[in-house]
């Protein structure tokens, strides 16, 4: 099994540490990469790539310096290698404009107002990645305790012992 990893990119501490926080109960399965900007999140995809780890989902803030985050989500969905991951935009200060454009041009699949309950963002990823893993990934089974077991045991099921 690939292990699959999860990005939070968040130029503000105390916001990038929170939302760690809030992805606790996926830390058992899935690895949590943190990172303070654009370029750091760069970065941490080389390490990810060079460890064999895919990136699944990705959590972006959209306000950063330099690069914006709705930027970093579209040359995600402009490359091939990342283009099935899961996109979520997590910020307070995007306009409609930059919005549309996460949307249209990055694929975005969810968007989050900041400030968000941590159940809603636990809800947010646990259905990301049910969609990540269910299109991406071979074995499903262990998956089934942290993610939509349901909808997991229910396509096992479907498809027989080898998923």
């Amino acid at each position: 099994m690939k292990k699959i990893a999860i990005l939070c990119v968040e130029d503000e501490t105390e916001v990038r540490e929170a939302v760690i926080r809030d992805l606790k109960p996926f830390a058992d399965v899935f690895r949590i990469e943190a990172a303070e900007d654009v370029s750091d999140a760069r970065e941490v995809l080389t390490e990810l790539e060079e460890e064999g780890l895919e990136l699944g989902l990705a959590l972006c803030d959209h306000m950063m310096p330099g690069e914006s985050g709705v930027e970093f989500l579209v040359s995600l969905e402009n490359n091939d290698e990342y283009q099935e991951a899961r996109k979520v935009l997590i910020t307070g200060q995007a306009g409609l404009e930059d919005t549309v454009k996460a949307v249209n041009q990055a694929n975005l699949h969810h968007y989050i107002s900041k400030p968000w309950k941590a159940e809603e963002l636990q809800d947010v990823v646990k259905l990301q990645l049910t969609e990540y893993v269910l299109e991406n990934t071979e074995d499903l089974k262990p998956y089934v305790a942290v993610l939509d077991g349901v909808r997991l045991m229910a396509e096992i099921a479907k498809t027989g012992s080898d998923r």
